[in-house]
């Protein structure tokens, strides 16, 4: 495939990053789908590894030196939600993301534009560009400012609003369903009884949460699934 210069100056341009590495630009950009048709090709993958464990970093550290008086569950948990594949994917949309990638005419068809799963992995995948080529501050900043809508929410604590919502978009956008949510127990007196609930998909267990209600144990089940996806414990 070959490199667009002009093309890929102008997506850089969008991105307000100083990229100079176009081929790397452009294998970022590259969805896997790519590889069956055109031969020579890199897709995105190996950059999006990079990039979730860039984006970890540049979040953990924020959200450490910003609220020095949160403790580390609430921390994990805000970070849970800054990364989640709905979040990323919104990013990734804000950015004009969706409309750069390249993908095969098979995918676009099946709607791998809107998928947030492909989106969120773009997403990693230029964090990881520009980590590369700019150096971390200035993927510092990428993120800072490509996250702002929900670390505002984080600062005024209203990104805890619902984890069922996020897991649903999530879900739906990787697999077209939404979780079930299931009380496989409930313990106590009828006054102060706990609920125990687990989030499933497709007879996979997602999460599993404990609350006084079940729509707060069905929260916490929702939770520890998107944690689970992100690797944070």
């Amino acid at each position: 495939m070959d490199l667009d210069i002009k093309k890929l100056k102008n997506v850089a341009r969008k991105l307000h990053v100083d990229i100079t590495d176009y081929e790397q630009l452009q294998q970022a950009l590259t969805h896997r789908s790519c590889l069956g048709e055109t031969e020579g090709v890199l897709s995105n993958e190996r950059l999006e590894f990079l990039g979730d464990a860039v984006l970890g970093l540049v979040v953990c550290e924020y959200l450490f030196t910003q609220y020095t008086d949160r403790a580390e569950g609430e921390l994990a948990k805000a970070k849970a939600v800054a990364v989640s594949e709905p979040i990323l994917a919104e990013a990734a949309k804000a950015l004009g993301l969706d409309q750069m990638l390249l993908m095969s005419s098979g995918e676009e068809m099946s709607g791998g534009r809107k998928r947030f799963s492909i989106l969120s992995d773009a997403f990693e995948a230029i964090v990881a560009v520009v980590y590369l080529d700019c150096g971390l501050e200035a993927a510092r900043q990428f993120v800072l400012r490509a996250l702002e809508s929900i670390l505002v929410d984080i600062d005024r604590k209203e990104h805890i609003r619902d984890y069922k919502s996020l897991l649903q978009e999530m879900t739906q956008g990787a697999h077209k369903k939404a979780p079930r949510y299931v009380v496989i127990s409930e313990e106590g007196a009828d006054h102060d009884k706990t609920f125990v609930v687990e989030a499933r998909l497709e007879g996979a267990i997602l999460g599993k949460g404990a609350g006084k209600s079940k729509k707060q144990a069905e929260q916490a089940a929702a939770l520890e699934a998107l944690e689970k996806t992100q690797k944070v414990v």
